[in-house]
């Protein structure tokens, strides 16, 4: 298996998909070798993006069952809209129990799925293929990260004791497609969308180096939503404009921002804190991803928005808007931070490769479905604390059916 290549398959060619084939020029083992999309032109465009890339001769494909037949492809890279999940990874599984293809492994883009039931679903279905699975959590293989992680461990926990409060926080001015934008769609509103990442961060920064996941054990969960910038007349207008009719946060508004705090149980008898807020009512450069890490006698902090290279523009100079400086850029004018490479800075590149390598048997994968599972759980349990107004004892009752109202239509800022 180490002189083999992986021929990868993409579900989806918006720009989740788009940013993961940016970061295939760092991906040795692998190849990105086809695209399906529901709308064909855009899986076309994808496609002849990753040949421009140069990261594989990819192909658009008319039907998910046609790229898993085809013997090029190893693997799928599941990374289509939250509301096709189930239906997506059913045609995966079927085409495969019908002799139709074969393929090594599936990677699925944050949330797993919307619910409880679906996450359980969609593990269920590739475990009974026996597919090698992996859960893309690109955050918790952002270089800063996995480095400041590696060495509060090695140096400061080692000595003074381990870690008590991690916090994480992914803050942007909104999404860009209008599903997103849709509880009844996405799942819910940024908590869902955006806090499967901080979550599993301060998860990550808290558990020893080389110990399992299960040795930070969620116990108790406080969420917290709220609608602080979209809901107000004029947002209202403005996403109707940008985002189309059915984009309607008069009537059918999610949350834009979304705190929780996790007391965790550790297998060494300490309890610890994990502290998360995600939201699309940030204003600001752009993106803005932040971690930090305490103990004891030590702390590391990591904010993507303190690049190295800044520029300036004054106001003679006058541009079409774009994102050329970082994702989700606000402006055009001023004193802009630019995040060089955001692929290799925000996890992708390394994430990729890890789990190409894995797919062909080199790794274990560092995260697979059952942990997608327990991040939608958390997820859940969160939701359910925001509309109780209360902490819950994870896991809580009723969770493994729970739907949030903001996914029901019902939720009201």
């Amino acid at each position: 298996m180490a002189t083999r290549r992986l021929g990868v398959g993409f579900i989806g060619s918006g720009f989740n998909a788009q940013f993961h084939m940016q970061s295939w020029r760092g991906v040795r083992d692998a190849d990105v070798r086809g695209v399906w999309s529901p709308t064909a032109k855009n899986a076309a465009a994808a496609a002849a993006l990753a040949r421009r890339l140069d990261v594989g001769r990819a192909k658009a494909y008319r039907s998910i069952a046609e790229m898993v037949a085809d013997p090029a492809i190893d693997a799928i890279w599941l990374c289509g809209a939250n509301q096709a999940r189930v239906e997506n990874v059913e045609e995966i599984c079927d085409t495969i129990e019908r002799g139709r293809g074969e393929l090594l492994g599936i990677a699925c883009e944050k949330p797993l799925a919307r619910t409880v039931t679906e996450a359980r679903q969609v593990a269920r279905l590739v475990k009974r293929v026996g597919l090698k699975h992996g859960y893309l959590e690109n955050q918790l293989f952002s270089p800063q990260v996995e480095q400041g992680r590696q060495l509060i461990w090695a140096r400061g926990a080692a000595t003074t004791g381990r870690p008590y409060l991690a916090r994480a926080a992914e803050e942007h001015s909104g999404p860009h497609r209008p599903w997103f934008w849709q509880g009844r769609l996405q799942g819910g509103g940024v908590l869902n969308d955006m806090m499967c990442h901080s979550v599993e961060v301060v998860r990550y920064l808290l558990t020893k180096p080389g110990a399992p996941r299960a040795s930070v054990r969620p116990v108790a969960i406080t969420g917290h939503i709220a609608s602080l910038k979209w809901t107000r007349p004029k947002y209202v207008r403005q996403l109707r404009r940008t985002m189309g009719r059915a984009v309607d946060y008069r009537r059918h508004p999610a949350e834009d921002f979304a705190s929780v705090t996790i007391e965790f149980q550790t297998d060494d008898g300490h309890t610890v804190l994990g502290e998360a807020t995600t939201s699309w009512s940030y204003v600001g450069a752009g993106l803005r991803l932040s971690a930090e890490l305490l103990g004891p006698e030590y702390s590391m902090a990591w904010n993507s928005l303190d690049a190295g290279l800044k520029l300036f523009f004054s106001r003679a100079v006058k541009g079409r808007a774009g994102e050329d400086l970082v994702e989700k850029q606000n402006a055009e004018q001023g004193l802009m931070p630019v995040v060089a490479d955001e692929a290799v800075a925000y996890g992708y590149e390394a994430e990729n490769r890890h789990f190409a390598r894995a797919f062909l048997g080199l790794e274990e994968p560092k995260l697979t479905f059952d942990d997608g599972v327990e991040v939608v759980r958390t997820l859940m349990a969160a939701y359910m604390s925001a509309e109780t107004g209360r902490t819950v004892s994870f896991p809580p009752r009723g969770l493994e059916k729970f739907k949030p109202a903001v996914a029901r239509g019902k939720w009201k800022p």
